[in-house]
């Protein structure tokens, strides 16, 4: 049964609610539970990857925040509202996987449809997506490739000026040449106008480039949520020879939360490791490679560097029972690690 909540009023006076913020969020599919009991935020103005394996939760969670359907548990607030009411529904824009559009349309034909739908539509952006993208302003929408469709639906989505733009795997069918043009006018509208950027991806490596926020599901769970300058500070690579040891096995992979009082039961880990929270750690003959999410002194535990933050969401992804890096609301979430302070040059907690 669903158990969304009250009504959709307006947020406190003087309050600049977050983009998205959920709390205790479940979502139920026929097959089971995508996602259960998550708690994040996403700051406006951000731009955020959502990441996550195939069928855990991703297109599930953008259905909800654009309102297309309810959550089983718990709550979603889109810019203080709940979704899809009336206070928001103007201000949020959603780009699908399947790209609905009427294929007997033109592209000229299809802008105009966005133009007379949408009171605030600003049709230089839209037309400007289309120019660049190289697509026929005559061409029918039936008679596009997959990445023009792509192009036009971005297109219809930028010119409606949200305040929330939510992309379902926007880049997965676009050539290099349309994906740099439709990446650099998501960064336009966001520097222009301040929108916030959700967008799914599987290509990690890109995401380090363009965003600024990072969101990452699986299992149904909420690994990470938080800012990716804070998410690279927050997690050192060690690299660790097992000298006297034996190893688990080449190319095994295990990770724990671990502590002094809890020890090592099952010896997988080197005792210079103990006390530190490590998210996945991997094996090659007899060298481990560890993931540590905030140490504290690395002193003998071996070789440590900074990860790319491709390499830490991997670590994630591998051990989606690692515990979460979420950013701090008013209320975090049980198990969450605790933010600290970093020595960054930036603090992230300024603009929370």
């Amino acid at each position: 049964m669903s158990t969304t909540s009250g009504a959709a009023g307006a947020p406190p006076a003087g309050s600049d609610p977050p983009a998205l913020e959920a709390r205790g969020l479940g979502i139920r599919n026929r097959d089971g539970w995508a996602l259960r009991s998550c708690d994040f935020r996403v700051p406006r103005g951000a731009v955020a990857g959502l990441v996550g394996p195939n069928g855990d939760g991703k297109s599930s969670l953008l259905a909800v925040a654009a309102g297309l359907r309810a959550p089983t548990e718990g709550t979603l607030r889109v810019l203080g509202h709940r979704p899809g009411t009336s206070p928001v529904l103007p201000r949020v824009a959603l780009l699908l996987q399947d790209r609905p559009l009427h294929a007997a349309f033109t592209v000229a034909e299809t802008l105009r449809y966005g133009r007379e739908m949408n009171p605030a539509w600003d049709d230089a952006t839209a037309r400007s997506v289309v120019a660049g993208a190289d697509v026929p302003l005559r061409a029918k929408v039936g008679h596009l490739s997959g990445g023009q469709r792509t192009c036009v639906a971005l297109a219809l989505a930028l010119g409606k000026r949200p305040d929330v733009l939510l992309l379902d795997e926007p880049m997965a069918d676009l050539d290099p040449l349309r994906r740099h043009a439709m990446m650099a006018a998501l960064m336009t509208v966001n520097a222009e106008h301040g929108t916030t950027v959700v967008m799914s991806s599987h290509i990690l490596a890109e995401l380090d480039l363009v965003c600024d926020y990072v969101l990452l599901l699986a299992h149904g769970r909420m690994l990470v949520a938080d800012d990716v300058e804070f998410v690279q500070a927050a997690h050192t690579l060690v690299t660790h020879t097992l000298d006297g040891q034996d190893p688990p096995g080449s190319g095994a992979a295990y990770g724990r939360r671990t502590g002094a009082a809890e020890g090592d039961p099952g010896g997988s880990l080197p005792d210079e490791l103990l006390g530190h929270t490590v998210v996945e750690a991997r094996t090659t003959g007899r060298q481990l490679t560890a993931m540590i999410q905030l140490p504290t002194s690395l002193d003998g535990a071996g070789a440590a560097e900074p990860p790319t933050l491709e390499e830490i969401l991997l670590a994630y992804l591998r051990n989606p029972e690692a515990p979460p890096l979420l950013a701090p609301a008013d209320e975090p979430a049980a198990g969450a690690t605790a933010r600290p302070l970093l020595p960054r040059g930036q603090d992230a907690e300024s603009d929370r």
